[in-house]
């Protein structure tokens, strides 16, 4: 009988079947009930204002249909992540701050009751995002949803517009705003630039197709200058900018837009200079511009209260964003008011860890995206409102974040189309 030595029973280094490497576990599939989720947190955040609406309703009804958006969001939410699984991100950690802060200065009602129910939104709003976080994947799923959710909005004031044109400019100083869902002139230049802004990246990216991103950016540009939103304009060229910088080195198609773009430009401030002159001024006078519309008198009204050690640390609690009755349209000192210097210092570093992490990034369509979109809102913070509490600005914040966090695969980016 013959025996086998033990040792010629294993393999030498040079037959043994290479172990191969640990392949990370494949992340399962997005339900498609998280698009319905995300366009109703799009609904929540409308605005509405008093203009001629096609079928008027009152501000109550609008109030509790954007309210029942929101409920019905965190149920779905609920419902598609029962364990409530979170994914960390300093994005929402930072807002999650906000949030405690806020109850905190509300709960003492110098703004009233009113205080602790835009707390009680605010909660349901962070709340749900961070029941979102196990879908956030570092692709380009969100910007697909929001971008559809901007459309449909958008298209809601094309509509408005053609139906009755009346209604549509009914706006201050004639400026375009929604005439079937009432929304502000701010806030449609503001869904228009975001919207022209991701299609112009996504073209660049090769991920959308020229034609379809024609097909939507350019009626989104119309709107944009029907609504004589100049806030919204100036974020869109030095988002694109900034974003277009970002990728110009290591991209020839944004070398190529980035270049077309400034002789456009150029070629445009000097053939129109009179009529973009005209439109900037808005119809004006020189005080007005040197107040911002009389937004600078608010400014300096609120920055001369008197206010007591914890109001300067902690703010007055969630208001309408107003002082005095009239609106406050600078997104810091809104923030100051509410929840004093500690929010400011939140939102400083909100956004500069939002900022910071992109740029430390590799260079890909989605960090551009991301750039894009931070950038815009800083800009645009100095007109508008919407970086202490939820707003479209903060849901804008979020797609950046979702953007931005660590993958944990290298397979490619997911299409804008995908849902499943």
């Amino acid at each position: 009988m013959t025996t086998v030595d033990p040792a010629a029973r294993r393999p030498t280094p040079a037959t043994a079947p290479r172990r191969p490497f640990p392949v990370p576990p494949a992340e399962p599939p997005v339900p498609r009930l998280v698009a319905v989720v995300w366009t109703l947190m799009v609904v929540n955040t409308l605005g509405f204002t008093t203009v001629a609406q096609i079928i008027p309703f009152p501000r109550q009804v609008g109030q509790v249909v954007t309210m029942g958006a929101l409920v019905a969001a965190l149920g779905l939410a609920l419902l598609l992540n029962p364990r409530i699984r979170i994914r960390p991100t300093a994005y929402l950690l930072f807002l999650t701050l906000i949030l405690v802060l806020s109850i905190v200065s509300s709960l003492r009602l110098e703004s009233g009751y009113g205080a602790l129910f835009r707390c009680f939104r605010l909660t349901l709003f962070v709340t749900t995002l961070w029941l979102l976080t196990p879908w956030w994947r570092g692709d380009l799923r969100f910007v697909g949803y929001h971008l559809r959710a901007l459309v449909v909005v958008l298209g809601s004031v094309l509509l408005g517009l053609l139906i009755s044109p009346g209604s549509a400019f009914s706006g201050p100083d004639g400026r375009l705003v929604g005439a079937i869902w009432p929304i502000p002139a701010p806030q449609v230049g503001m869904y228009c630039a975001i919207t022209i802004g991701l299609c112009v990246l996504l073209w660049i990216g090769k991920v959308l197709p020229g034609r379809t991103a024609a097909v939507v950016a350019v009626p989104a540009l119309a709107l944009l200058l029907l609504s004589h939103t100049r806030t919204s304009l100036l974020g869109l060229v030095v988002g694109l900018a900034v974003a277009g910088l970002s990728v110009a080195t290591t991209s020839r198609r944004a070398r190529r837009a980035f270049a077309g773009g400034i002789a456009v430009a150029g070629g445009a401030a000097l053939l129109f200079s009179g009529v973009i002159i005209t439109w900037l001024a808005r119809g004006q006078d020189a005080d007005q511009l040197a107040s911002l519309t009389g937004r600078a008198n608010v400014w300096d009204q609120l920055l001369a209260r008197p206010r007591t050690l914890d109001e300067l640390l902690i703010g007055v609690g969630l208001t309408d964003k107003s002082y005095g009755g009239l609106p406050i349209d600078n997104a810091w000192l809104a923030v100051f008011n509410e929840e004093g210097w500690i929010g400011i210092v939140l939102v400083v570093a909100m956004l500069l860890t939002l900022l910071g992490v992109a740029v430390l990034r590799p260079p890909s369509i989605g960090r551009t995206c991301a750039i894009f979109i931070v950038v815009y809102g800083i800009t645009a913070s100095y007109t508008e409102v919407g970086l202490g509490d939820a707003s479209p600005y903060l849901l804008n914040m979020a797609v950046a974040a979702s953007l931005l966090v660590h993958r944990r695969n290298t397979s490619p980016e997911q299409p804008v189309a995908g849902t499943g």
